[in-house]
């Protein structure tokens, strides 16, 4: 097994920035780790910026989706991509969000089937969708998140979150991001 946190050759840039090192030194004493998907953004500190801004507003700003909601999305946006990245990681922040290994690997496996709310179930039943036919979206899905309790600005984070994790997911395909070994044994 490589240390590499990617297929490219990209190096973090040397050395590192004060900010990005402060940054990766919270990460450390925070997570006790540095998340592989920040060591791939290293090698250019905006992109790096662009980034944690996004990911930091979607899954830890204000939201009316609970963090382990958001983290549900993460989880079933990239199994329907196979994202092995994402789903060790936010299946580890989901395990630990929750307290619950089983529900978080259920919703990996088959969403469907897991022993959730059906708010839930309406949220990943559209967070799905939109990552397998987004081109099919229409009034009919934001209808059913209404009628399960969702305001339309959550709607929006719904949207937004599962974008996200396309996004992510299809970079992580593309590079072959590695998950930091620890992610495995977490929260279990």
């Amino acid at each position: 097994m490589t240390d590499k946190v990617t297929a490219l050759d990209l190096e973090p840039e040397a050395p590192l920035p004060e900010d990005v090192a402060t940054y990766f030194d919270k990460c450390r004493e925070k997570l006790g780790l540095i998340p592989n998907v920040l060591l791939a953004y290293a090698f250019d500190a905006e992109k790096l910026w662009a980034f944690s801004a996004m990911y930091n507003d979607l899954m830890l700003a204000p939201s009316g989706l609970t963090k382990a909601e958001r983290e549900m999305i993460a989880v079933a946006v990239s199994a329907q991509n196979a994202c092995v990245y994402c789903l060790t990681a936010h299946g580890a922040a989901l395990r630990q969000l929750t307290g619950n290994p089983a529900l978080a690997e259920t919703i990996a496996q088959n969403w469907r089937v897991a022993d959730i709310t059906p708010r839930q179930r309406a949220m990943l039943a559209f967070a799905v969708k939109l990552t397998n036919a987004p081109a099919d979206m229409g009034e009919d899905d934001r209808a059913a998140l209404r009628a399960a309790g969702f305001s339309d600005a959550d709607i929006w984070d719904i949207a937004a979150v599962a974008a996200f994790y396309n996004m992510s997911n299809r970079v992580a395909a593309a590079v072959e991001m590695r998950p930091n070994p620890e992610y495995h044994g977490m929260a279990r």
